[in-house]
């Protein structure tokens, strides 16, 4: 009985091979990389959740992946909102502007969910009159600034709890993040450049912040860090020392007294308020991230474990006084009452260690 005929596999032209065979290996490679990568970027997260202890590599991995694919997301999703304008001609008219906020409360809410889940981070929020916060006025929020991500912290908050669309001001150094720098050079926000580092010509922060809040409709909020970058004990040193050089005496002696926070810049905050002085202003004060100023911080805490609690005070229209001298005081006496609050709630490990690295402000 004859056996059955074997299948012989004649080998291909070298054209077949030069022109498929190998452009097809290296296409499934890099389709199956990325597949590879990104499954063990979900089993990292599995294993972060399910076990215990810190479980650090495996928590960074899973946040790290996570990150990388919110900023491709964004930016395809960005890439058709641009198409859809027109390849960019009316990217800046209302509707695409509401788009651009939309996507930003969505993409921020999926951040920070996976970082309760695998950070084991909650943030807690506080405010005296949240009815008024969310009725139909302008309003500029005033913030300290302290530890990673409580820019991002705050605008999900004002995003996703007050329906508030934010114009932001922030450092330039953000636009190296492509998603951030795509989605608000496409909504109203400022990047402001450290003063030694800025062109001859261009606009200082004050002035940016001004024609910001001029901007501004019933549904906006504008966000400022007076304080210009993370508070550490050498900056606060530093801009203590600077009042003093400035003529400040009075200012520097109020803010040697505020050991958790650093002397505000009262410029931008007080040309915002010129420029809407029918806003209300919230000022906000934060903690819980204070100890995290750097990767190493970071590294040694996570799982970061903590528990971040906002507070935020609607001023008084009636309690702001008119001229510059007064108003510089009246923030400071915010900042004095801030201060007071971050001694009430704030962690128990006091304040930063003196030799954490630092980053210019944009004063």
């Amino acid at each position: 009985m004859a056996s059955p005929a074997r299948i012989a596999w004649r080998l291909p032209p070298v054209w077949v091979r030069r022109c498929i065979l190998a452009p097809l290996v290296v296409l499934i490679a890099f389709v199956w990389l990325p597949i590879a990568v990104w499954v063990g970027v979900i089993v990292a997260g599995i294993v972060a959740l399910a076990l215990p202890g810190k479980l650090r590599l495996f928590r960074v991995f899973f946040m790290i992946g996570l990150y990388l694919l919110w900023d491709a997301l964004a930016l395809v999703v960005m890439f058709v909102l641009w198409v859809l304008s027109g390849f960019g001609f009316a990217i800046r008219k209302p509707f695409f502007v509401r788009a651009h906020y939309r996507l930003a409360r969505m993409m921020l809410g999926s951040l920070f969910s996976a970082a309760r889940w695998v950070l084991r981070l909650k943030v807690v929020i506080q405010l005296d009159d949240a009815e008024g916060v969310t009725t139909g006025h302008p309003m500029i929020v005033v913030s300290r600034h302290a530890g990673p991500a409580d820019s991002f912290i705050i605008v999900n908050a004002l995003l996703s709890r007050f329906n508030r669309e934010p114009a932001i001001v922030l450092k330039d150094t953000l636009q190296w993040d492509p998603a951030v720098d795509v989605l608000l050079n496409r909504v109203p926000s400022r990047f402001v450049t450290p003063t030694r580092q800025r062109k001859g010509g261009a606009a200082g922060g004050a002035i940016a912040i001004g024609e910001l809040a001029a901007g501004l409709d019933g549904n906006d909020a504008l966000l400022i860090f007076p304080e210009g970058a993370n508070a550490t004990p050498r900056r606060r040193l530093r801009r203590i020392a600077q009042l003093r050089a400035q003529g400040h005496e009075d200012l520097a002696t109020r803010a040697e007294g505020m050991e958790n926070v650093m002397p505000p810049h009262a410029g931008g905050v007080l040309a915002a308020m010129d420029a809407r002085p029918d806003a209300m202003v919230v000022m906000v004060a934060h903690t819980g991230l204070e100890q995290l100023l750097t990767v190493a911080d970071v590294w040694r805490d996570l799982p970061v474990d903590k528990t971040i609690t906002l507070n935020g005070w609607l001023t008084d229209p009636a309690t702001i006084p008119e001229g510059l001298r007064e108003r510089e005081a009246w923030l400071y006496d915010w900042w004095e009452k801030i201060d007071r609050w971050i001694d009430d709630n704030g962690p128990a490990g006091g304040a930063p260690q003196a030799n954490s690295a630092e980053t210019d402000s944009p004063e």
